[in-house]
Order: C-alpha cells, then sequence, then structure tokens
C-alpha cells in the first residue's frame, strides 16, 4: 500500500506528515506505527520507518530522530545521531541529504524550512513543549545556520473539540503567557478546551513566521491517525505514533 503523506504548500523540501496508511503493523498499531518506543514488534517498526526513508529518498540511517521528552531542548544534524538517541523534542540541519523526523500522537508536529538558506527543522510541540518555548528554541537553532526567512506548517493534531483539560491548565498558560486566554474555551462544568494548534499558530507567527496548520484532527479521524487521548479513553494498553519528517 503507498503511504499517505499530507504536504503543506508552505514547504518547498520534500516532506510529509504521514498517516496510517501503508504499514507493516497489525492489531492495536495497524498502519504506519514508527514509534520505537511502543510496544509493537521491532521490525515491523524498523520497516516503517525504512518505508518512510525511502519515500523521502534517504537511506535509513539517514532519517535521524530524537529520545521526545516534552523540552525546549533542540538537537543540530550533522550526521548520525547514535544510540542513545539524544533526549530533545526537536531537530535542525543545514546538511542535504539528511531528513529530520519527529513522533505525535495527539501533539503537534511542526516542520520548518528557510528554502533560500538551505536549512530545516522539525519540532514536537504538545502543550509543556509549546509553552516552554520549543518552537522559538528551533527558530533560534535554525538562525544560528543561517536562517532568515522561515515558514512553519503544523500537521495532524488534537483539534480544541476534542481536547479537555482542567483549569488548572488555563493556570498554567497564563502565568507563562498573558496572551493565551483565548485558546481556551468552556467546556463541562469546570473542564475547559484548548486549542492546541491555535496555540502553536500564535507563538510562530508572533515569531514572525509564516504559519498553518494542515487542519487534521489526530482524535476524530482513527482511520488515519493515531491518538494518545482516544487510546486512554478507551483503556487501550498502548497507542501507535504518526511520524512526520522533512529532507534538505
Amino acid at each position: 500500500m503507498t503511504l499517505d503523506a499530507i504536504r503543506s504548500d508552505l514547504i518547498a523540501a520534500p516532506h510529509g506528515f504521514f498517516t496510517r496508511a501503508g504499514g507493516a503493523s497489525s492489531g492495536l498499531y495497524e498502519g504506519l506505527n514508527a514509534g520505537l518506543g511502543s510496544r509493537d514488534q521491532r521490525g515491523a517498526v524498523q520497516m516503517n520507518r525504512e518505508r518512510v526513508a525511502a519515500h523521502l529518498g534517504v537511506a535509513p540511517d539517514h532519517l535521524h530522530g530524537v529520545h521526545q521528552v516534552h523540552s525546549a531542548d533542540v538537537v543540530r544534524v550533522d550526521g548520525p545521531l547514535g544510540e542513545p538517541r539524544p533526549k530533545a523534542d526537536a531537530l535542525v540541519t543545514d546538511r542535504p541529504g539528511e531528513a529530520l523526523a519527529i513522533l505525535t500522537a495527539d501533539c503537534q508536529p511542526v516542520l520548518f524550512e528557510d528554502r533560500e538558506a538551505g536549512v530545516i527543522g522539525a519540532a514536537h510541540a504538545g502543550w509543556k513543549g509549546a509553552l516552554g518555548g520549543v518552537l522559538e528554541a528551533t527558530l533560534e537553532a535554525m538562525e544560528a545556520l543561517g536562517a532568515r526567512t522561515i515558514r512553519a506548517a503544523i500537521g495532524p493534531s488534537i483539534s480544541q473539540r476534542n481536547y479537555e483539560v482542567g483549569p488548572e491548565m488555563l493556570d498554567a498558560f497564563l502565568a507563562e503567557d498573558a496572551e493565551a486566554a483565548r485558546f481556551f474555551a468552556n467546556g463541562e462544568g469546570d473542564r475547559m478546551m484548548l486549542d492546541l494548534p491555535g496555540y502553536g499558530l500564535h507563538r510562530l507567527r508572533r515569531a514572525g513566521v509564516e504559519a498553518e496548520w494542515t487542519g487534521h484532527c489526530t482524535y476524530a479521524d482513527e482511520a488515519r491517525f493515531y491518538s494518545y487521548r482516544r487510546a486512554t479513553h478507551r483503556g487501550e494498553p498502548d497507542y501507535g505514533r504518526l511520524i512526520a519528517a522533512i529532507r534538505l
């Protein structure tokens, strides 16, 4: 089966926000599960990642990822990262032929490009990372490589209508960002509904970056996307991870 790679018109470099389609995993992980940290069969996950690398036109060892920890830390890729993978939530490079990948299952996958400077980036931005500055940290790391006109695309993420949080989340956001209140809507009782991709766009645009969200909700579309929250609501023991990647 052919891989299903959602693309953004803002990004010229080979890239994709990959859906579940075209993968070798089965059962709970049916489809293109790229999560080495999942309990899926490792051989199936490796095969899925190899298919993504081939789609982007690179060898599997040129598809680079990190051990994601919901931080604002960024890794510069100049070659193989080695094992264990560095703990971080974003990658940048100016090396042609290298591909950057991040994994998500409701959090925001964000791909960056300065096509004139020849610099790309990829970031994993859940609420902790977005609030903690991972998007701005990625921009700074790209600028250190010579980027000046950066565009960014946010891929499939959980949408506001499906992202219920407690009132303490609003307090946490307002403690760090006085402009954050407009990304929360009232839910049932004291629950709030968080617009995570809207907040990501806010942070990017405030930094002067042209950006868009592809508009896909991971929670709502089970056929195409894995979702941590959907799996949690169902009491499932694990969940697949989507991969987003970009190649210079």
